[in-house]
């Protein structure tokens, strides 16, 4: 289930992506024509509808993204499928539709339906995720000759049309009793003052990935209970420091809170993802500052986290609560950011609005330190911390034909069975977690013959090659050529561009320290057969008495694995290190480890790497070997281990290490 959330959560950043430039387009035109909504400026109506073009139209971008996303080869007849699966419910589950259904007025229907249009976000997310799920079931399935046109791809719109027509049958006798249940419980809430405020922050925030807020939207901002906070608001009609306290909590959340969220989750993305991470989290925080559009910062994590949308719900509903007791008032036309809150200084009955921004100020901290603490105490996998490689795809063609990593891949692959045998590739620091169809028809000679460290078969469907620190862009290349887009034998391809490596110093030996308080082993009596029979290099190994990780050698962090439980250092010698926190630790996906490095990193004797939590390790059943390999053994003349099996203190001299 939680790999499903964090497939659906990089599925949503497609269509999200485009939500910032929709919101500062409406912004600027609203901005421009804060009465008239391009009325009275032609420039405004232009930037204004443009922006519309895209937030009207939600529903049909979260039905077409997440249907690409979830399918399992991103294939465009899977967004098609989307699009078909949202068009069936917003055809079949409106207002004039239900009328003639019903053979009654289009003014008798029930209202929830006029909630069923293009912007609904709930009805495009069940149709993207049906959708997606329509694609990998019947995408392959083959007709009977008489129907043979309708086959495979062509098939999945059909399905998908016909599941989303039942489901819309549902959705005429679902939609309006839950609806109007809403609806009755906000007339209720209203009546209890601040504290109805606050649950309706809470609740407004909660109901938005099902698109019913609308329903209690409708109770406090319009007049379909007699509040009409909006209306009067701008009208200065009703009783000052009570007209508005349903909208002004919004605002120290979407100029102050969300914006400082959005910091906390660039902060605790990977090193190798803060790039795109924070061209995400710096568009959306402008948006949501400067225009009250939060769609992009919230949908960035509301699947994928959602326990910190529960939080940010709440969060929300205390603001609201204290600006309403306080009776601190502003008013919005668009959304609670900066340009409606300026606009709104000028009316009336707003009621010391400028304490809003002090509250602001508060929430800000208060939504930076709750996002932080609740991101790293639950491992949640905001964006830049999901797993899945770096922030970008190599080219194509610049990894095929001669490249060393394109070449291996391919030649392990086609060992493995190629196609016909070969269902999934994944990747370790070191290894190649493959699973295969029949792991006796691998031809294991083939692979050692490319020069691989080792193979180790696990049971009939799972094998494992070791490659070493290199991995990574072996089981990219492998996974292209599953997909069919690695460039063909014989194909002219582009060459990388030869890199030239910085200079190296003259020093030949390298002082190898103790990574912790604890006992000195060789490599060799580690517990692990690639380790011990050393297939990624000679080392050694400390059995840790406590959790502080210290650097063995000096040099320069050349890399960390997405799951922290290793990392590689490259000495000023060329000594290539490789050190490894526990066995079997990638299964724990990060939990025990907290890095104090970065890569590129420069660390010396004396450096703190990381904390384990061994207690947490042991919990898994995980031994905790701190293990050190030279990963390219080629390059090392002698290699001497002097505190061979016995105790040794943090970063006491144990060895050394002399280069060719």
């Amino acid at each position: 289930m939680k790999a499903y959330m964090q497939k659906m959560g990089r599925s949503l950043m497609l269509p999200v992506a485009t939500l910032p430039v929709a919101a500062l387009f409406m912004g600027i035109g609203y901005w421009i024509d804060p009465t008239g909504w391009g009325g009275n400026n032609i420039l405004a109506a232009f930037l204004i509808k443009a922006g519309g073009t895209i937030l009207d139209n939600l529903g049909i971008l979260f039905a077409v993204g997440l249907a690409l996303g979830m399918s399992k080869d991103k294939d465009g007849s899977a967004a098609l499928s989307g699009l078909v699966a949202f068009l069936v419910p917003m055809t079949l589950v409106n207002s004039a539709s239900v009328a003639m259904f019903k053979g009654i007025e289009v003014e008798q229907v029930n209202i929830a339906f006029s909630a069923i249009n293009n912007k609904n976000v709930f009805i495009g997310i069940l149709a993207g995720l049906i959708a997606g799920a329509m694609y990998n079931r019947f995408s392959q399935v083959k007709l009977p000759m008489a129907l043979s046109f309708f086959s495979g791809k062509r098939l999945v719109p059909i399905v998908t049309a016909a599941v989303m027509l039942v489901l819309s049958a549902g959705l005429i006798f679902v939609w309006p009793p839950v609806y109007d249940g809403l609806v009755s419980f906000g007339e209720a809430i209203s009546k209890l003052g601040p504290i109805g405020a606050g649950l309706y922050g809470f609740f407004n925030r909660l109901l938005i990935p099902t698109g019913l807020h609308h329903a209690l939207n409708n109770v406090f901002w319009f007049n379909i209970a007699g509040i009409d906070d909006i209306g009067k608001f701008w009208a200065s009609e009703g009783v000052k420091g009570v007209t508005g306290m349903y909208q002004a909590g919004f605002f120290p959340v979407m100029m102050f809170g969300l914006p400082a969220g959005a910091l906390a989750i660039y902060q605790c993305a990977r090193p190798e993802k803060k790039k795109a991470t924070a061209s995400l989290m710096m568009a959306a925080a402008f948006a949501s500052f400067f225009t009250g559009v939060t769609e992009p910062l919230e949908f960035s994590f509301m699947f994928v986290a959602w326990p910190l949308y529960v939080v940010h719900a709440i969060l929300t509903g205390i603001s609201m609560f204290v600006a309403a007791f306080f009776q601190w008032t502003a008013g919005f036309n668009f959304s609670a950011g900066f340009i409606d809150f300026f606009l709104s200084l000028r009316v009336p009955i707003a009621n010391k609005p400028y304490m809003l921004l002090v509250l602001g100020l508060i929430m800000g901290i208060v939504y930076y330190v709750t996002f932080m603490f609740v991101i790293k105490k639950f491992n949640l996998m905001t964006p830049g911390r999901e797993e899945g490689d770096g922030e970008e795809t190599p080219d194509v063609d610049e990894v095929s034909g001669d490249n060393k990593f394109a070449v291996l891949a391919r030649k392990i692959y086609m060992a493995l069975g190629g196609d016909a045998n070969v269902t999934s590739i994944d990747n370790c620091t070191t290894r190649l977690r493959l699973t295969v169809n029949d792991t006796r028809s691998v031809d294991q000679a083939k692979i050692k013959a490319t020069g691989v460290p080792g193979v180790k078969v696990i049971d009939s469907k799972n094998i494992q090659v070791i490659v070493g620190t290199e991995v990574q862009f072996v089981a990219d290349e492998m996974n292209k050529i599953k997909k069919g887009e690695a460039s063909t034998a014989g194909e002219p391809v582009k060459k990388p561009e030869a890199k030239q490596d910085a200079p190296i110093t003259t020093t030949k030996e390298t002082e190898l320290f103790s990574v912790a308080k604890g006992k000195v082993i060789p490599v060799s009596e580690v517990s692990d057969d690639v380790f011990s029979a050393k297939m990624l290099g000679d080392g050694y190994a400390v059995i840790p008495e406590d959790g502080d990780v210290f650097t063995p050698v000096a040099g320069t962090i050349t890399s960390i694995f997405p799951t922290k439980h290793a990392l590689g250092i490259k000495t000023d010698s060329g000594i290539e290190v490789l050190l490894h926190m526990g066995l079997d630790t990638v299964e724990l996906k990060g939990e025990p480890f907290t890095l104090s490095v970065e890569e590129n990193q420069v660390v010396k004797q004396g450096d703190k790497i990381a904390t384990i939590d061994l207690n947490a390790l042991k919990t898994h059943g995980k031994a905790s070997d701190l293990i050190v390999v030279f990963t390219n053994q080629d390059l090392v003349s002698s290699y001497e281990l002097t505190k061979s099996g016995q105790q040794a203190h943090a970063n006491e001299l144990v060895g050394r290490v002399i280069v060719k």
